[in-house]
């Protein structure tokens, strides 16, 4: 195994691994699955038309709750599938 070098930065590290392979820093036989539960979801933009008094309903609703509507939305949505 060869050994990992210190990197003065992240544009240094960058260069590094595009000219190296993992493999000859790392034992990736004992490699173990990592599951990192707390990262941000991803998500995906995606259009949905609503009636323009529904809109203006759940943007009001939204500022009362001080949030943006987008979260709002959100919100409503996580609530009803987790009552599935």
């Amino acid at each position: 195994m060869k050994t990992l070098p210190k990197f003065k930065d992240q544009n240094e590290e960058t260069a590094f691994w595009e000219k190296n392979d993992v493999t000859d820093f790392f034992d990736v036989k004992n490699a173990k699955v990592v599951r990192f539960s707390n990262l941000k979801k991803s998500t995906k933009t995606i259009s949905l038309r609503l009636p323009e008094d529904m809109l203006e309903t759940i943007k009001v609703r939204a500022n009362a709750l001080d949030v943006p509507y987008q979260s709002f939305i959100k919100m409503l949505l996580q609530k009803e599938l987790s009552i599935s």
